[in-house]
């Protein structure tokens, strides 16, 4: 699905941000990219987009290098969903989710009943159907964010690139969101996360990255790197894995940070 092979990004007057990144994802993966601020993630986003031209190395869609491909082209492969953030305009929720087939409708065409369908069906699926005409900037940020990832799924594409999916949001739509993840993950979605939350890799993830000063320093599934050793010379205090038990029928791994 996707593969990124050596990359540096950088620009003239600051040096690299980006070192020497490589790691590749596969169909149904939910993939975590996890590190402090200034790491890197969101830098590495906007090379995968094609936003920000890489200096070395590759980005491969589907075998093919993203710079070769038209912007149309590659929006029918990959779709981002931002951080939930409101607009000054009076967007219905059905308008902005439709906004997604923009990638399938000609520059002078308009949405077609068809692309109302799909739009809709996405706020079905994502159990906010009863939004479709609330405005945008009238719901709250867990039902904004939805909004979003319904727009990203009007676009067909099969990456789901999302930036802090769960940034700002109480822990009940936090929860809700990670739900729908791992839903989209089962359908067959491939989706690349940023997050701040450690615990997020081990409810969702089967690959994380843990990214330090623009490089990434382990790679692997959450048992592997996401230890008491690696977090707390990732975010610079002492961290602790614990298990417990989930009330079910198995033990879940948890990330708890020390102040002593």
């Amino acid at each position: 699905m996707l593969a990124v092979e050596n990359i540096s990004f950088g620009y003239p007057s600051a040096g690299d941000l980006l070192t020497d990144l490589s790691f590749s994802v596969t169909k149904g993966d939910v993939v975590c990219l996890l590190g402090p601020n200034g790491a890197g993630k969101t830098t590495l986003l906007r090379c995968l987009l094609g936003i920000a031209a890489v200096r070395t190395g590759s980005i491969k869609i589907r075998g093919r290098k993203i710079g070769s491909i038209p912007a149309r082209e590659l929006a029918s492969d990959l779709a981002y969903v931002p951080q939930a953030a409101t607009t000054v305009f009076p967007h219905r929720v059905l308008d902005i989710v439709v906004m997604g087939r923009t990638p399938h409708v000609g520059f002078t065409a308009v949405p077609t009943d068809e692309d109302y369908a799909m739009a809709e069906a996405a706020l079905v699926e994502l159990g906010i159907a009863h939004l479709a005409d609330c405005l945008f900037s009238r719901i709250s940020g867990g039902e904004r964010q939805l909004t979003l990832i319904a727009r990203a799924l009007t676009q067909r594409a099969g990456l789901l690139i999302m930036d802090e999916p769960t940034s700002s949001l109480d822990y009940g739509n936090q929860v809700r969101i990670l739900r729908v993840i791992d839903k989209l993950a089962k359908q067959g979605y491939s989706i690349i996360m940023t997050s701040h939350f450690p615990n997020h890799a081990f409810l969702l993830c089967n690959k994380v990255l843990i990214m330090k000063n623009g490089k990434i320093t382990a790679m692997g599934t959450p048992e592997e790197v996401v230890t008491d050793s690696i977090l707390s010379d990732l975010y610079t205090t002492k961290v602790k894995i614990v298990e417990i038990d989930d009330g079910v029928s198995k033990l879940m791994k948890v990330c708890v940070p020390l102040l002593a």
